[in-house]
């Protein structure tokens, strides 16, 4: 087969069959961790402004819950897929074992557009998807989170339909409002971890965060706060790019300011004192660190010989394809693979669920701490073993992760 023609979940498919092959795992066992535990597919009808009505396919897959409860996000996008919920699921599970926290992995989605709903049309087809996956959600079973295109204000509203009717259940979802049991530190936290990660990364393969040039394909949550941080860290931001267009200077973009302007215009495009420039392009620009933070898929073999970074921190889910991946490894480029580079929106979420089990709020202090702590751990150990075995960052994270879900697997029997 083409693997060009792969979509998402085959790409993720190769992955796990890469590691599990290192490892020497059994048949048995690689069809177990590949097959997810359970798929629903649910119609959910909604009554639109105008009075008509429209039905919506909505996903949620439950990939692997050995190592605890099913763990993962909700996004609303007209691309959502079967195939594209399941390579995310399976994500999900790799993602949580690699951070060591004790969750398993689950994905879910509505195939729609929310850019041109209402917040209305948003909240009555946010519950009534939470009402027709109710009965398999649960704060001991799976609980969802924000993903592409949904937010705080989405969390809560599925808060409060599962809440209707089980009794007031904050920790059924994480990523909600602070006022509503959610987590300092939990909107910024997945852009926080891709630049501890990047910078550790930097740090192990000679590269001067202080001077380096960063491009960012993506400038929604995880793109934005990446971006600020690394700004902080005094790395040159030279490219951003969104929906609507891209922007470029060599000389660095005010950052401060591109996050007011991109606030108030919707978009990054036509940023004042800034080149405009594609997406497309932002790949090819010339820069020490790349950063895909928007969707999956968008690095492969077309495009893979044409990146000039040093560095790839892989803030999307599944941003590169498995040839592209290769291309990638032949020519040197560093890779920071994405269970690893944007593991801190679950890891704080994961001390929310804590939080709100516990009816105890951390300082955020405490938050950042905790997540600089894990991730530093999970790249040490990424580290450590990808020179042991001579291995990519990607194929040793994989094996890490594969090897703690096969641990629980056979702990707990059959």
């Amino acid at each position: 087969m083409n693997e060009e023609r792969l979509n998402n979940y085959e790409n993720c498919i190769r992955l796990f069959e890469r590691a599990a092959s290192r490892l020497g795992l059994d048949e048995e066992m690689r069809l177990l961790l590949k097959t997810p535990f359970r798929e629903i597919r649910v119609r959910v009808p909604v009554r639109m402004d105008d009075g008509s009505t429209r039905i919506f396919v909505g996903y949620r897959v439950q990939h692997n819950g050995a190592r605890g409860p099913l763990k993962g996000g909700i996004r609303y996008h007209p691309d959502v897929d079967p195939d594209e919920v399941r390579a995310l699921a399976m994500l999900m599970t790799w993602k949580t074992a690699l951070v060591d926290i004790p969750f398993g992995g689950a994905k879910g989605g509505i195939a729609c557009d929310p850019l041109t709903m209402s917040r209305g049309e948003l909240e009555r087809l946010t519950r009534k998807f939470t009402s027709r996956i109710d009965i398999v959600l649960g704060i001991n079973r799976d609980i969802p989170a924000p993903d592409v295109n949904t937010n705080a204000q989405i969390m809560a509203w599925i808060m409060d339909e599962y809440s209707s009717r089980h009794g007031y259940t904050p920790g059924i979802v994480t990523g909600k409002p602070v006022d509503l049991g959610g987590s300092l530190g939990r909107e910024e936290a997945t852009g926080r971890g891709v630049s501890i990660v990047t910078r550790l990364a930097c740090r192990e393969f000679g590269l001067d965060l202080a001077r380096a040039t960063v491009a960012i394909q993506g400038f929604g949550n995880v793109g934005s706060y990446a971006a600020r941080f690394l700004h902080q860290a005094g790395a040159r931001v030279v490219a951003v790019g969104d929906l609507r267009g891209g922007v470029y200077d060599s000389r660095g973009l005010d950052i401060d300011r591109l996050l007011v302007y991109a606030r108030q215009q919707g978009s990054v495009a036509g940023f004042p004192g800034a080149r405009a420039i594609s997406n497309p392009e932002i790949f090819r620009l010339p820069c020490d660190i790349l950063i895909p933070a928007a969707l999956g898929g968008v690095l492969t073999k077309a495009n893979a010989g044409e990146v000039e970074a040093k560095m790839l921190v892989e803030a999307a889910n599944a941003p590169t394809s498995s040839i592209g991946d290769a291309i990638f490894q032949d020519r040197g480029v560093v890779v920071v693979p994405d269970i690893l580079a944007n593991a801190g929106g679950v890891t704080v979420s994961y001390f929310e669920w804590s939080q709100n089990i516990q009816q105890y709020r951390w300082e955020e202090a405490r938050v950042n701490e905790e997540l600089e702590r894990i991730l530093t751990r999970a790249y040490e150990s990424v580290s450590t073993l990808a020179k042991e075995e001579r291995a990519s960052l990607r194929d040793a994270a994989y094996m890490l992760a594969v090897q703690k879900v096969v641990e629980a697997e056979r702990l707990r029997g059959s």
